[in-house]
Formats: C-alpha cells, sequence, structure tokens
C-alpha cells in the first residue's frame, strides 16, 4: 500500500485560481494561473481571455522553480544575474525553472505540497498577483 502524502487537491487549485484571476482582473492585467501538486504536475491551468499565449510557459516556469527549491522564485534574481553566484542556472533542466517573481510554493508544516505562478504583468504584478491567490483560500 502506497504512504500517504499531501498534495494540492483540486478544490485548493480552484479557489487559488479564482483568487488570482480576480487579483488580476482587478489590476488590469491579463494573466496565466498555473497549480501544481505535490509531485509538480499540473493541477490546474487558467489562462485569461487575452492573455499572450507565451504566459503559460512563464507562468509554469515559475511554479516549476518554487516547487522545485520550497522558496518563491523571485528570490533567485539578484543571485542569477551575470557575476552572481547562481549565474548561467536558468539553462538548468532546458529551462525549466524561471527566476523572475510570479512563484510561490505552497508549504504545509514544513512540506511542499504544491506551487502557483503567474505571468501576464511586470515581475511585481504577477507576484501581488499569486500571493492573492494564495492568501485567499484556506490551504
Amino acid at each position: 500500500m502506497p504512504l500517504p502524502y499531501q498534495t494540492t487537491a483540486l478544490a485548493e487549485a480552484q479557489a487559488i485560481g479564482a483568487a488570482a484571476i480576480a487579483a488580476a482582473e482587478g489590476r488590469g492585467v491579463w494573466a496565466t494561473v498555473v497549480v501544481l501538486d505535490a509531485g509538480g504536475d499540473l493541477a490546474l491551468a487558467l489562462r485569461m481571455d487575452r492573455s499572450w499565449a507565451g504566459a503559460f510557459d512563464l507562468a509554469l516556469a515559475k511554479a516549476n522553480a518554487a516547487r522545485g527549491f520550497a522558496a518563491p522564485s523571485g528570490a533567485f534574481t539578484p543571485l542569477v544575474q551575470p557575476g552572481g553566484p547562481l549565474f548561467g542556472v536558468g539553462g538548468v533542466a532546458g529551462g525549466k525553472y524561471l527566476t523572475l517573481p510570479g512563484g510561490l510554493p505552497l508549504i504545509d508544516r514544513g512540506a511542499v505540497f504544491g506551487a502557483v505562478g503567474v505571468s501576464g504583468g511586470t515581475p511585481e504584478q504577477d507576484e501581488a498577483i499569486v500571493q492573492a491567490g494564495i492568501a485567499a483560500t484556506v490551504l
């Protein structure tokens, strides 16, 4: 019998997505929201009308970075700049990870059980939208 583990439930993913979309609308941003489960698999993807097609790839890469490193994707931005200690890390795993703000891990009792990524606005707008999505839910 497999061991139980905590992962992002569909209802949680839907609540996060709805709150993030509402936050994006309130900011006049056309965003894409991606929610990953504990294993890094896609639990939910929402693309607002008029958001750019490439926003999905960016939101997914931000969520992958947040999940994979159990940290906000933007935490790495200063470290990956030319001359920085992690310069070049963006090419790891074929560009799977994006180190711009807009990705946050979902953590409960010290365990990562998913992640959320948002793309569509400025890095600051994406960060605010992902924060609003997570804050508006009961996890």
